[in-house]
């Protein structure tokens, strides 16, 4: 048997080489940390630290015990632990019993140094329902059944933080790779090479409640700007100041809104330089004034790689503000750029380096916010690695095993940091990429370079509302898909419509993809095919004109939602059992969705559907938002869709726009 002591406001067990320290973390909250090592080191994590909290400590011959608020630990007198929701007097979580000769449910496997591969297995409720985890495109809404990896990649978005139909949320706060199984008898959280577990627990009376304890200590999003509720123009790419001004110009022309037009890739002279090219983008200060003054806002593309070319390669090298290799030459991805011309390997800016993010800002700084732009996509912030051997890499923060996920967080917070030192209170990053804790420093995601299909589509609301659920509220998609898209073909204008219907009841509106085909001009320039909203027929336009007038209606609603997700961690766009929990039903529902507490929103996620099966949630009667007609809560309707109209219903009595 262990030896239990009581440290400060800490409890702590030590048996066998193996320390374990509990301590109350913000409301309702525990973290859990445990080492082989001779004590815990400061790894990178998502959690900051909480207003004191005293937790009641128990300790007895058999077993001890810490209650925060509403929740209680529990450690037996062999070391399991089990957790507890006071409130309601329920076991919510408990470490897999010990059997014989089987690993114990905290398992060390020694590695090189201090390290270890480390696993924690906890029991699972027959009827457990998880969700959260970031943004994964597998399809499916409720994550058990899944194993995940716990990595970055380009349309995967690791946010190790789940939420149970338990009424629990779990943080594996750590940054390292890894994976989490989430079988029918047991979740396991998997560290490839980390020194010690580290995770966090919370409880809450309603879903929304435990969002609102997981953000007190992750972090607030700020609040919404009221522009970047508005429609996001994007394209791969505008080649040229006097394209992309044309395009605002004919937005305004056609009397149409338009809040933000974007700049997309190899605008610059050259990766890692960080500054447009001037043979094509001669004036940015004069260009961003004119846009300016038709209200648009200008956002601009910036990538984390670093070309061995550059004007800043040396110096940056020289200070140790690059990612390093392990071993041999430090190329980490092929991709092309400016100069030399064709394909050639980049190297990455080390985001967890607290000078190097300085430095990078001081070069945005000059390059682009001194012309007046405030809006950054922060592209391939995973970072984008080949052959994803993160092994191989060292970071200024550690190891690449150990800490590689915690780049985007990092990335997002050396803009963040850098627009509050300039005095900026209106701050928004475009990130492809997140870790928990990223909404801190004002990271909007969207869901990478995903394929042009009816079934990216439908993977997409899935994923959007899993990311809600991961603590990120500010969210898109690129609208119809990024890759794969021939303009022409009357499957993809269908595609677009719907995906366009869908966009305008997400967080935010942005259209963007790789449009095919091109003409010679576009092949020649490397830039797709047109994407604006008159580029697809006279039928798809007309649709379109309706739906960014419909989104500039709800646009004070959504400001709504906007400040209750700064203020409490509310996802704008959430699945339907957040709002009617008690409604068994609603868990079963995974291709509608609820934006803000008032409109549900049904997709329509097939091609060549005109109608579809929509389920309207007991405890309330619904209002069709196009005809009035008013229904019963509880039951399925099989409602009418033509291609010029999404499926959308009003809680009754509410009428958001």
């Amino acid at each position: 048997m262990g030896n239990f002591i009581q440290k400060g406001d800490s409890l702590v067990y030590a048996n066998d080489h193996e320390i374990l320290r509990i301590r109350a973390w913000g409301k309702d909250g525990l973290r859990v940390q445990a080492t082989q090592n001779a004590d815990f080191v400061d790894l990178p994590s998502a959690l900051l630290l909480p207003a004191p909290y005293h937790p009641e400590i128990r300790i007895d011959n058999e077993a001890a015990s810490i209650q925060n608020g509403h929740i209680k630990a529990e450690i037996t007198k062999d070391g399991r632990l089990l957790f507890w929701n006071v409130s309601t007097n329920q076991l919510i979580l408990e470490e897999t019993p010990f059997r014989f000769v089987m690993p114990r449910a905290r398992f060390y496997l020694p590695k090189e140094g201090n390290l270890y591969h480390i696993e924690v297995k906890f029991v699972t409720h027959p009827e457990e329902k998880i969700y959260g985890l970031g943004q994964h495109p597998n399809g499916s809404l409720n994550q058990k059944g899944h194993v995940i990896d716990l990595v970055q990649r380009n349309t995967q978005v690791n946010i190790p933080f789940l939420i149970s139909n338990q009424l629990y949320g779990f943080l594996w706060n750590n940054p390292g790779m890894g994976r989490v199984e989430l079988s029918g008898e047991q979740v396991r959280w998997v560290a490839d090479a980390t020194p010690q577990i580290d995770y966090y627990v919370t409880v809450g009376k309603t879903y929304a409640e435990i969002l609102e304890r997981y953000t007190e200590s992750t972090g607030h999003v700020p609040m919404l700007p009221q522009w970047a509720a508005g429609f996001w123009q994007c394209k791969l790419r505008y080649q040229n100041q006097e394209e992309l001004l044309e395009v605002a110009r004919e937005y305004k022309r056609r009397g149409l809104p338009l809040s933000v037009i974007v700049i997309d890739f190899f605008h610059w002279t050259k990766m890692g330089e960080w500054k447009f090219d001037p043979e094509f983008w001669p004036d940015p200060g004069n260009m961003v004034r004119e846009l300016e003054e038709m209200g648009v806002k200008v956002m601009v593309s910036i990538w984390p790689t670093v070309n061995p070319w550059s004007e800043n390669y040396d110096q940056m090298k020289r200070l140790g503000y690059l990612v390093r290799t392990e071993r041999g030459v430090d190329p980490m991805i092929e991709f092309s750029d400016n100069y030399p011309k064709g394909k050639g390997f980049q190297v990455y800016y080390d985001a967890t380096h607290p000078e190097a993010r300085k430095y990078i800002w001081e070069k945005v700084k000059k390059n682009y916010y001194n012309y007046g732009i405030r809006v950054w996509w922060l592209d391939a912030c995973e970072p984008e690695i080949y052959t994803f051997d993160n092994d191989h890499l060292r970071f200024y923060a550690g190891q690449g095993v150990q800490v590689t996920n915690i780049y985007p967080l990092m990335h997002a917070q050396a803009f963040y940091e850098g627009m509050r030192a300039e005095g900026e209170t209106e701050i928004i990053s475009l990130c492809r990429s997140a870790w928990a804790g990223s909404q801190r420093y004002g990271a909007a995601v969207w869901s990478g370079d995903i394929q042009s299909t009816f079934e990216s589509l439908r993977q997409q609301v899935r994923a959007g509302l899993n990311i809600g659920l991961s603590g990120i509220p500010w969210w898109t998609t690129d609208i119809g898909g990024f890759m794969n898209a021939d303009t022409t073909t009357p499957t993809f204008r269908e595609l677009l419509v719907r995906w366009f219907q869908y966009g305008v009841f997400c967080p935010l509106f942005r259209l963007h993809g790789y449009r095919l085909p091109r003409t010679p001009e576009q092949e020649q320039k490397g830039s797709g095919g047109d994407n604006e909203v008159w580029s697809f027929g006279e039928e798809a336009y007309e649709i379109f004109k309706e739906l960014l007038f419909l989104r500039e209606r709800m646009r004070p609603y959504i400001m709504e939602q906007m400040k209750l997700a700064h203020e409490k961690g509310t996802p704008p766009m959430r699945p339907l059992f957040f709002d009617f929990a008690e409604d068994k039903q609603t868990y079963d529902v995974e291709d509608e969705f609820m934006f803000g507490p008032d409109i549900l929103v049904a997709p329509v996620l097939y091609e060549g559907a005109r109608a579809r099966e929509v389920y309207l949630p007991a405890g309330c009667g619904w209002t069709h938002a196009w005809s009035g007609e008013t229904y019963e809560g509880g039951q399925t309707l099989l409602v009418d869709a033509p291609l010029d109209t999404i499926p959308v219903f009003f809680r009754e009595g509410k009428k958001p726009f």
